[in-house]
């Protein structure tokens, strides 16, 4: 996983590009719009995200519309992957450990 895609998207507006983006290709302004950002914020932001390979452009005429890239998503998905059988593993082990104090306080009673 690269460094540059938790970068990326550590910027809370980047974050909310990616989340518009979901739902289809958008065009600078209709993110302008959304957002309610100037534009030279809006095409600053895509600008690292694009170099970030997470999103794509697709010139049509004058216009450019964006969408996401789904590889890095899959990527970093994969990535967190290994952690989430990590915490479930733990989390199993704890409920044992609750279950094991709920029986002897049981016992107790």
């Amino acid at each position: 996983m690269d460094i540059t895609t938790f970068s990326a998207l550590a910027e809370p507006n980047r974050l909310r590009i990616v989340e518009l983006l979901l739902d289809g290709p958008l065009m600078v302004g209709e993110i302008t719009e959304r957002l309610q950002l100037q534009q030279p914020q809006v095409s600053k932001h895509l600008r690292v995200l694009l170099d970030a390979g997470l999103v794509e452009v697709q010139a049509e005429a004058n216009r450019r519309n964006y969408k996401l890239r789904l590889d890095p998503f899959q990527e970093l998905d994969a990535w967190l992957e290994t952690y989430r059988t990590v915490w479930e593993e733990r989390f199993e082990a704890l409920e044992r450990y609750l279950q094991k104090l709920k029986a002897k306080e049981n016992k107790k009673n």
